[in-house]
């Protein structure tokens, strides 16, 4: 690898939370883990927007197309891609660990006649294709209306990364 992934994120300023001492918000929701890692895959749970001290409630609640804009869906996505990349080094020890992004499944609250998902996923793919690069960055998507996730969050996001042994 000719970048580090680690520099790149202290030099785009972004603010990864630290699930080392705990505080993985998945556990609000029901009985999971943050991650499962076998040979060279890690999988990722589902990742919501939630900051450390939330205590599981969403940032930006609601539908897209209703309760949430474009725009606060997209940065709902975003706050998902940091907790995602925070339980990526958790799992790996750093993100220079990361080889590639497999692929996304997005979720994302709708109301019946909002059809823009793919604007809402963008923001978490634009976040980790900033950090990894096109070639690691951006790997299968797929993204989903749904009436609801828990506690009203409007967007949820589950991953496969593969890693470098």
């Amino acid at each position: 690898m000719s970048v580090s992934f680690e520099a790149r994120v202290a030099e785009l300023g972004l603010e990864i939370p630290d699930y080392s001492q705990g505080g993985y918000h998945g556990t609000y929701y029901g009985s999971m883990k943050a991650f499962h890692k076998t040979g060279n895959l890690l999988f990722l749970s589902g990742h919501v927007e939630d900051t450390l001290g939330k205590n599981g409630q969403p940032i930006h609640p609601g539908r897209l197309g209703a309760e949430v804009t474009i725009e606060e869906g997209y940065q709902a996505a975003r706050r998902t891609a940091l907790n995602c990349l925070g339980t990526m080094r958790l799992a790996l020890g750093s993100l220079d660990n990361v080889k590639c992004l497999v692929n996304s499944l997005n979720f994302v609250v709708s109301a019946p006649d909002f059809v823009d998902v793919n604007l809402v996923s963008s923001g978490a793919t634009d976040l980790f294709r900033d950090v990894f690069g096109e070639e690691a960055g951006l790997g299968g998507r797929a993204t989903i209306g749904v009436t609801s996730l828990a506690a009203n969050h409007c967007f949820e996001n589950w991953m496969t990364i593969e890693t470098i042994d």
